[in-house]
């Protein structure tokens, strides 16, 4: 299978003391080779914010 699951972490809650959010995604190895990053929604900070991939 192609297609990999991955998990995102917010890149900016533990800069300000607030536990992470994490979402889980799917990729696709072939295609995507670098780590995915997104905008996501983090309800602790109560906005959106950037979401890397974890390893």
């Amino acid at each position: 299978m192609p297609r990999d699951i991955v998990i995102l972490e917010c890149t900016e809650a533990r800069k300000e003391g607030k536990p992470p959010s994490r979402y889980m995604t799917t990729r696709n190895k072939k295609i995507m080779t670098d780590r995915v990053e997104k905008k996501k929604y983090n309800p602790h900070l109560k906005r959106h914010t950037v979401h890397r991939e974890v390893k």
